[in-house]
């Protein structure tokens, strides 16, 4: 459109320069027209004028362009919806199949399976029941060695009836000639494992030994250990002594 009307308007002007053209001279012979000293325009200042007006659209256009060519980076630069969602897409796929295979490990994870924190009851009971234990087997009264081999028989199994024996051999030695007393409390507990009916517990303990011959002697000291425990017949035993020694 804009081309159109500068076209119609170029046409009119080189009429007028043509008409301007063909009067001049004769406005000169005849001597009418304007002012002699002020001539009208001639041909050259009509062809100038033409020309001014025809650069005005082009200087225009050339003003315009830069902001065309801008805008036309800026509509190249910005993707599109299909190629933004087509992203997001992929994204979202590779973040499911990542959380799948976490879960997938953390359930296959044995140390998950760790219901120490969340089983309440069982926790408790446990923990409970094994204090009992450590408390029984790790006394001795050399006045009564049946009592000793009584909490052995309920308490312990598996390997730890072998630790057990080698850990207190020196006291069962000892005991008739110092006629020694060897009391073991808890003094605190933790279930550090808890996966059905096998446990793992972390303990603390003072022992009192007191020797009651000719001198009376009492000395005491502080035990950390862990044991390892499984669940038989509806009760926790004590299966493994673990006291940090190598």
């Amino acid at each position: 459109m804009s081309t159109t009307r500068h076209l119609v308007n170029r046409r009119r002007r080189l009429a007028t320069v043509a008409a301007a053209t063909t009067t001049a001279p004769a406005r000169a012979r005849t001597g009418s027209g304007p002012d002699p000293e002020k001539p009208a325009g001639t041909a050259k200042d009509a062809a100038e004028d033409i020309t001014e007006h025809e650069e005005e659209p082009e200087a225009e256009h050339e003003g315009s362009a830069p902001e065309a060519e801008k805008a036309t980076a800026r509509r190249l630069r910005r993707p599109s919806l299909p190629v933004v969602l087509c992203v997001v897409i992929v994204l979202l796929g590779a973040f499911a199949a990542w959380a799948f295979t976490s879960a997938a490990s953390l359930r296959d994870d044995p140390s998950r399976q760790n219901t120490a924190l969340t089983d309440i009851s069982r926790t408790s009971e446990v923990k409970g029941q094994i204090t009992e234990a450590v408390g029984a087997v790790f006394s001795y009264d050399y006045a009564s060695p049946t009592k000793a081999q009584t909490a052995v028989t309920k308490y312990l199994t598996g390997k730890a009836v072998q630790q057990h024996e080698d850990m207190l051999a020196e006291v069962r030695a000892q005991a008739p000639k110092q006629k020694l007393v060897l009391t073991t409390t808890v003094t605190d507990s933790g279930v550090e494992m808890l996966d059905g009916d096998r446990a793992r517990l972390l303990i603390y303990a003072d022992q009192r030994n007191t020797r009651t011959g000719k001198s009376e002697e009492t000395t005491y000291a502080a035990a950390m250990f862990s044991v390892d425990a499984v669940r038989e017949g509806g009760s926790w035993r004590i299966s493994a002594i673990d006291t940090f020694t190598r």
